[in-house]
């Protein structure tokens, strides 16, 4: 018997339980379960771009926290390698540059790109030395478009995990986006990380929380997609606002499109609209606290500030307000667990299977 209980007909379905989004054994939980098993946006290909290029790295920080390091060798080749000594775990690169090895500061081991054991000082007689426990661990990581991706354990590879995305949307310049840092956002979340994502898998709330998105956006038109591991919400342009120029061989070619929003299990979003991408990163570091990160990336500076990608702020800050008074909410002794409108909450079900799916696993 599940021990969450969400039902497959969403008619029928009520959502996950409110110990969820409160105990402090099911965030850890989650820990392992869910963030583990799934890919994790970590930056762009450019941070990477020439042969002996490191970038350190911690993977969720506040939650994983694991110190992880993207390298680039002298034969071109990406790896996604662990970041702590194999002697006393001392952090191996502290910073991003070009090295033509690796070596850490605080008893001299040497690793090679690719993190295999390359010399130590001191150990010549040391028995059975090095094993391949000497060398650094490998770990996943993929790449689409300009990004990269980690993660420690994955339910399958990236390209299957990111399909239904990457076929819906590969007409988009992706080649030409470049991050625009100078509009990067930070938030702090006073809520569970679940109940932010609930909030932003369903557009019913737009015309009660999001008046100046509702401007934007038909309500009416507003339709949503699910795929094994993400969903879609197709943002369709009212009136005269701003949307995507199709090309024919596109799926939505005659719609007036002005966002899509795929959300990625369990804590990423790529938002794309006209003038580029929004890549937004949930990291959890309690289970009433959350940080979210705004990544822009922007193909056609020319539309920035216009439609539906335009009021990011303000749209997050509305948001922020209402799932911060959710989770008081969601703590009372007189809540357990609600609904979904089979009309407007087909994504929010989604998740909620899927969380169930990961945590009973």
């Amino acid at each position: 018997m599940s021990k969450y209980g969400v039902g497959g007909q969403i008619e029928t379905a009520s959502t996950l339980p409110s110990r969820f989004y409160t105990r402090a054994d099911e965030f850890e939980n989650a820990n392992e379960k869910i963030f583990c098993r799934s890919w994790q946006f970590v930056c762009d290909v450019e941070s990477v771009k020439v042969p002996g290029s490191v970038f350190p790295f911690t993977l969720l920080e506040g939650l994983l926290d694991e110190p992880l390091l993207f390298t680039r060798d002298a034969d071109d080749c990406l790896h996604c390698i662990s970041n702590v000594c194999t002697h006393r775990a001392n952090i191996v690169v502290e910073g991003p540059g070009v090295v033509k090895s690796l070596r850490c500061r605080y008893h001299g081991r040497r690793f090679a790109l690719d993190g295999s054991f390359v010399s130590m000082p001191e150990f010549d007689d040391c028995a059975d030395f090095p094993t391949e426990s000497d060398s650094l661990k490998n770990l996943s990581f993929g790449v689409w478009g300009p990004w990269l991706f980690a993660s420690i354990n994955p339910v399958c590879s990236l390209d299957e995990y990111l399909a239904p995305m990457i076929e819906r949307v590969n007409w988009m310049p992706l080649h030409l986006a470049r991050s625009h840092q100078d509009r990067a956002r930070e938030y702090l979340v006073r809520a569970h990380w679940a109940l932010y994502v609930d909030n932003y898998l369903e557009g019913f709330h737009i015309p009660y929380i999001h008046s100046g998105l509702a401007e934007t956006l038909d309500y009416g038109g507003y339709t949503t997609e699910t795929f094994e591991f993400l969903n879609l919400q197709l943002g369709r342009a009212k009136g005269s606002e701003d949307s995507f120029d199709l090309p024919p061989d596109c799926a939505d070619y005659g719609e007036r499109i002005a966002a899509y929003y795929f959300w990625v299990f369990p804590n990423t979003m790529f938002n794309f609209y006209p003038w580029g991408c929004s890549i937004n990163v949930l990291r959890p570091s309690a289970s009433d606290l959350t940080k979210v990160s705004f990544y822009p990336y922007v193909w056609d500076a020319s539309r920035l500030d216009t439609g539906a990608g335009g009021a990011l702020d303000r749209v997050e800050r509305e948001d922020e307000a209402i799932v911060e008074m959710a989770q008081r909410g969601v703590r009372s002794r007189f809540y357990e667990r609600g609904r979904f409108s089979p009309k407007r909450e087909q994504n929010v079900h989604h998740f909620h299977r899927l969380v169930q799916r990961f945590m009973e696993a």
